[in-house]
C-alpha cells in the first residue's frame, strides 16, 4: 500500500500510543480525553474505556512503546480495585472517584475484560491468568445461553432481574476477545465458544438476511427488527460497521484453530459480509453511514472514524488470505479517507466524528475517544 504501508502505521501507532498516554488517571483508570489531548471533567470511568486502554498499550508493549507495561498495569490494577464486584462477582460498567456510577453488568463490558486480559497475556503481563478466570466465571456462568450459544446482555448488579434483551454488539465483542484468549492460553473450549457465536449470528442469521447483520433480539432469541435502541452502543436498525468488523473476526477464527476445514463457510461469509456493508453503506463524500434500515436505505448518515478504521483491517486481513488486489485498493482508499478527515496532525489522534463539510463535530462522543478501532486499523498493516 503505498503511502500507508509497514512504517507508516507503525509510526502512527506510536504516534497515537503517545497522544493517549497522558490519559492515565492517577486515581486509578483513564480520564476521558479532549480534542487537544487535556482531561474532560468527566471522571466516571466505563468498563469498556478501562479495557481497550489495556488492549491498546498491550499492542503497543509488542511494537515496544516505552512506558506500555507501565499503563496496562495501571489499568489491570483499575479492574480489581475499582470496577471488580467482590461482593457479587463481576465487574461493575461504570465508577467515579467514589466508587460505582453503574453498578449493573454487561456482557459487553465482560467481553472487553477478557480482551484485555488475553491482550496483556500475548504481552508477558504475569497478573492477567487470575483476571481471565474472574471474568469466564461470569460470562460462562451468568451471562452464556445454551441454547443457542451465545450471551445475553445485562443484569443488575446482583444477576436479577432475567435480562430482556439480547444483542449482536456483545456477541460479536466477545467472539474477538474468546479468540485473543485461545492465542493466549490455547484452551480450545474459547475457541468452541467463539465458533457457537460466530455460527448463530453469522452463518444462520447474518446468512439468512442477505448477509446484513441482525443486531437486536428479543429475550427468545427472534430478530427484532423494531428495536428502537440508544445511540451509542445499540442505535436501531443494521450497522454496517459491525458487518465489516465480523468478515474480519470469522476469518480470524478460521485462522486460529487447527481445525480450519470446520471454518470453511467464513471466507465466503467475510466476503459477502464485506462487500455489502461498502455496496449499501460507503457514501458519495466518503465514510461509512452509522446504520441503515432494513431496506438498505441510510437511516443515519453520520460519518465516524471507526468504521473506517475497521473497513482497514477487514480489507487488510481479506487481501492476506486471499492475494487479491481490490482489498488493498479498498485499504488504501479507506486510509486515504482518515488520513485527510479523521487523522489530527497537529496535535494527534483521530477526530470521532466529521459533519457534511467533512470538519471535526462532537455530536456522539465528547473530544477524542479511546484508541481501540484506529489501534485495530494499524496493527493490521504492521
Amino acid at each position: 500500500m503505498t503511502g500507508y504501508g509497514t512504517e507508516w502505521c507503525r509510526a502512527q501507532a506510536m504516534r497515537l500510543l503517545e497522544f493517549h498516554a497522558p490519559a492515565l488517571n492517577p486515581a486509578g483508570g483513564f480520564y476521558k480525553l479532549a480534542t487537544d489531548g487535556t482531561p474532560l471533567p468527566d471522571t466516571t470511568r466505563e468498563l469498556h474505556e478501562t479495557t481497550r486502554m489495556i488492549h491498546a498499550y498491550a499492542q503497543g508493549a509488542r511494537l515496544g512503546f516505552a512506558g506500555a507495561e507501565r499503563i496496562m498495569d495501571h489499568g489491570i490494577r483499575f479492574l480489581f480495585e475499582g470496577h471488580l464486584d467482590l461482593v457479587h462477582g463481576g465487574f461493575w460498567w461504570s465508577v467515579d472517584d467514589a466508587g460505582p456510577v453503574d453498578r449493573r453488568k454487561q456482557a459487553y463490558g465482560h467481553a472487553f475484560v477478557l480482551l484485555a486480559a488475553a491482550s496483556a497475556a500475548q504481552s508477558g503481563h504475569p497478573d492477567t491468568s487470575r483476571l481471565r478466570e474472574t471474568v469466564m466465571t461470569v460470562l460462562r456462568g451468568r451471562f452464556w445461553e445454551d441454547p443457542p450459544g451465545a450471551v445475553s446482555d445485562m443484569f443488575e448488579e446482583d444477576w436479577t432481574g432475567a435480562p430482556d434483551y439480547r444483542g449482536g454488539n456483545a456477541n460479536m465483542h466477545l467472539t474477538e476477545a474468546l479468540i485473543a484468549a485461545y492465542r493466549a492460553w490455547g484452551d480450545t473450549a474459547d475457541l468452541e465458544m467463539a465458533r457457537s457465536i460466530s455460527g448463530f449470528m453469522i452463518d444462520r442469521h447474518a446468512r439468512a438476511q442477505g448477509w446484513v447483520v441482525p443486531e437486536h433480539f428479543t429475550p427468545d432469541w427472534r430478530i427484532d427488527r423494531n428495536f428502537a435502541g440508544d445511540p451509542m452502543f445499540r442505535p436501531p436498525g443494521t450497522t454496517p460497521g459491525h458487518a465489516i468488523e465480523w468478515a474480519r473476526l470469522i476469518l480470524e477464527l478460521r485462522e486460529a484453530g487447527s481445525a480450519a476445514a470446520r471454518d470453511d463457510w467464513t471466507v465466503g461469509a467475510a466476503r459477502a459480509l464485506y462487500d455489502r456493508a461498502l455496496r449499501t453503506a460507503w457514501l458519495p463524500e466518503g465514510g461509512f453511514a452509522y446504520t441503515l434500515d432494513w431496506q438498505d436505505g441510510i437511516d443515519n448518515r453520520r460519518r465516524l472514524w471507526w468504521p473506517v478504521a475497521e473497513a482497514v483491517a477487514a480489507a487488510n486481513t481479506l487481501h492476506q488470505l486471499t492475494g487479491e488486489q481490490r482489498y488493498q485498493t479498498d485499504a488504501h482508499r479507506f486510509w486515504q479517507h482518515l488520513d485527510r478527515h479523521h487523522l489530527d496532525h497537529e496535535r494527534g489522534g483521530f477526530f470521532a466524528e466529521i459533519d457534511g463539510n467533512s470538519a471535526p463535530v462532537e455530536t456522539l462522543f465528547p473530544g477524542k475517544p479511546d484508541i481501540y478501532h484506529a489501534m485495530t486499523a494499524l496493527v493490521s498493516g504492521i
